[in-house]
C-alpha cells in the first residue's frame, strides 16, 4: 500500500508505524463492526438459522405444489395480496401524519446565527468520493460556503488511494488555508462508501459529524442548524437527517420523478415514520450524528449498500431516536435510465441487506423495537423493495384477466382476496397518484404535476431496479455499483420550499 494521510499536497516518506497505524485503520474500517456485533453486520447475507428456515420453508412449498398445486398457490397469492395491503396502507398512514407538519425539526435561521463562534463545537464533514473528479471541484466550493467557523471544522475529503485523477482535481480545487484534509483510503474489499466513512471517522475531531455526497450542495446554515436542533432535542437523539432535493429537477422526466419521489420520502414518509414511533431509515447524505455515539455503535457496516439504513434502524433498536431537520441539501438527480437503475438497485437490495440482518433474531428485534416499530421494520424497510418486485407479477395477472379472464385466475383469486386486489389496483393506485399530486402542491411546483400523473410508468422502471436488485442481492450481496455524476444539465432549479399542511 502506497497511499498516505496529506493535507493540501504535502507528500513524504513514511516510517514502519505510519504504515502499521494505516493498516490498523483499514482493518478497524472493514472488520470493526463484524467482529464486535457478528450478527449485526451484512458481510453474509443469511445466518445459519437463516438459511435452514429458507431451506425448510422451500421443501414445503415444493412439497405442496405437488399435493394440491392451486391450493398452494391461493394461499400464497393472499398472503402476498394482504402483505401488499398493509404495506399500501402503512405508506398512505404516514403522508397522512407527514402532512401535519409537526415532527419537522425547525431552527430559525436567527437560532442558528445567535450562536458565537465560542459556543459552536468542532464538527467533523465527510466526504467520500471515488471516481469523481467531475463534480469534486463544485463540492469543494459548497463546503467552504458552509456559515460556520473554519477553525472549528475538520473537513475531511475521503479518496481512494489508487483514484488518481479524482486526487489530482481535489488538490488543483484546494485553496490555501481552506479547512480540508485529504485523507487516502488504501484499497480493499469491500470498496464501499461505508467502509471509506469508517477510515476517515477514526481521525475525525468533531463532536459531531455528517456526511456530505460530492455531488452536495447543502445549505450553507445546515451545520448551525443541526448543532442548535442536537443541544435543543437532548441526547436521546442520536442524529439529525436533512431533507434532500435535487438543482435539476426539470432536465428530464426521470428527474421530474425522481424529485417528487425525494420531496415525498424526505418531506412526509420520514416525519410520517417519527409520528408513528418507527425506525427512521438515514439518507446516504447530511445526516448529523453525534460523534462519540457513533463511535461505540460501531459506525457504519462496510458489507451493506445502505449502511445509511441500517444505522437508522440499530439506532432505534438501542432505544435512540431520529429527527428529519427542515434544511436543505441539493443533489443531482440521475437523468439517465442505466445510471437510475443502477443507483435505485443498490438502494432496493441494501433494504433487504437490512431486513434480514435485523431478522437473524426476531423474537429479540421485536422486543427492542416494540410493536409500532417492528411494523415499520416490516411494512416499510422490507415491504418498499419487496412491493416494487411483486408489481409486474400483479400487473400480468390484471392484464391477462382483462384480456382472456381464464377460470384458473378465478381459482387463484376467491372473493375476499379478489376484492382486496382491486381495491389495491383502483384504490391504492389512485391514492398514491394523489399523494405524488399532493406533494407538488406542499412543493409548491405545479410545474411536476404531469410528471406525477404520468408516475405509473416511473413504477415500472423502480420494478426493473427491484428485480435486479434481487439478483444481485443472491450473487453479489455487498457489490456497490457506481453512480456516475455531473450528467445534469444547467437548467433554473425549482425552489423546494420548507414541506408544510397545505391546508
Amino acid at each position: 500500500m502506497t497511499s498516505s494521510l496529506t493535507s493540501g499536497s504535502a507528500e513524504g516518506s513514511r516510517d514502519v508505524a505510519d504504515l502499521s497505524d494505516e493498516l490498523n485503520r483499514l482493518e478497524r474500517s472493514i472488520y470493526g463492526l463484524r467482529r464486535a456485533a457478528p450478527d449485526m453486520s451484512a458481510h453474509t447475507v443469511l445466518s445459519r438459522r437463516q438459511k435452514l428456515f429458507g431451506l425448510g420453508l422451500l421443501i414445503l412449498s415444493m412439497g405442496s405444489l405437488v399435493v394440491s398445486p392451486f391450493a398452494t398457490l391461493r394461499v400464497t397469492i393472499g398472503l402476498l395480496t394482504a402483505g401488499y395491503t398493509a404495506s399500501l396502507i402503512y405508506r398512505l398512514l404516514l403522508v397522512n401524519r407527514g402532512l401535519r407538519g409537526k415532527h419537522l425539526v425547525r431552527v430559525s435561521k436567527e437560532d442558528a446565527l445567535s450562536l458565537t463562534d465560542d459556543e459552536l463545537p468542532i464538527y467533523s464533514v465527510l466526504v467520500p468520493a471515488y471516481k469523481e473528479p467531475e463534480v469534486i471541484a463544485k463540492v469543494i466550493s459548497s463546503l467552504t460556503a458552509l456559515n460556520y467557523p473554519a477553525a472549528k471544522l475538520d473537513i475531511r475529503l475521503l479518496l481512494e488511494a489508487d483514484d488518481d485523477e479524482t486526487l489530482t482535481a481535489a488538490r488543483a480545487s484546494l485553496t490555501a488555508g481552506a479547512p480540508i484534509t485529504i485523507v487516502l483510503v488504501p484499497p480493499g474489499e469491500p470498496r464501499t462508501k461505508p467502509k471509506a466513512c469508517n477510515y476517515g471517522l477514526q481521525g475525525a475531531t468533531g463532536e459531531f459529524v455528517t456526511i456530505f455526497d460530492a455531488e452536495d450542495r447543502p445549505e450553507p446554515l445546515q451545520l448551525r442548524r443541526a448543532v442548535v436542533a442536537l443541544r435543543r432535542l437532548g441526547n436521546n437523539v442520536a442524529c439529525v437527517q436533512a431533507r434532500l432535493g435535487y438543482f435539476n429537477a426539470r432536465q428530464n422526466v426521470i428527474t421530474k420523478w425522481f424529485t417528487v419521489e425525494y420531496a415525498n420520502w424526505f418531506g412526509l414518509l420520514l416525519p410520517g415514520l417519527v409520528a408513528v414511533s418507527a425506525p427512521v431509515p438515514l439518507g446516504g447524505t447530511s445526516n448529523h450524528f453525534r460523534a462519540d455515539l457513533l463511535r461505540e455503535l460501531g459506525a457504519w457496516d462496510p458489507y451493506n449498500v445502505t449502511e445509511d439504513a441500517d444505522l437508522g434502524i440499530r439506532l432505534a433498536r438501542l432505544g435512540y431516536s431520529v429527527g428529519v431537520l427542515d434544511s436543505l441539501t441539493e443533489e443531482e438527480a440521475n437523468s439517465d435510465f442505466v445510471n437510475w437503475v443502477k443507483q435505485r438497485s443498490r438502494w432496493y437490495k441494501g433494504y433487504l441487506q437490512t431486513w434480514l440482518v435485523h431478522m437473524r433474531h426476531p423474537i429479540t428485534v421485536h422486543r427492542e423495537l416494540g410493536w409500532r416499530g417492528a411494523l415499520g421494520l416490516h411494512l416499510f424497510i422490507a415491504g418498499t423493495p419487496l412491493t416494487t418486485f411483486l408489481n409486474p407479477v400483479f400487473w400480468t395477472l390484471c392484464l391477462v384477466w382483462f384480456v382472456q379472464q381464464p377460470y384458473w385466475i378465478t381459482r387463484l383469486f376467491p372473493a375476499g382476496v379478489f376484492y382486496l386486489a382491486f381495491a389495491c389496483f383502483a384504490l391504492g393506485n389512485a391514492a398514491i397518484i394523489y399523494a405524488n399530486l399532493l406533494t407538488t402542491r406542499v412543493m409548491r411546483e405545479p410545474g411536476l404535476v404531469g410528471a406525477a400523473l404520468i408516475v405509473p410508468l416511473y413504477w415500472v422502471m423502480m420494478s426493473v431496479a427491484a428485480a435486479k436488485a434481487v439478483f444481485q442481492l443472491i450473487w453479489m450481496p455487498s457489490y456497490w455499483e457506481k453512480t456516475a455524476h455531473g450528467l445534469h444539465v444547467d437548467l433554473p432549479a425549482p425552489v423546494v420550499r420548507t414541506t408544510r399542511n397545505p391546508a
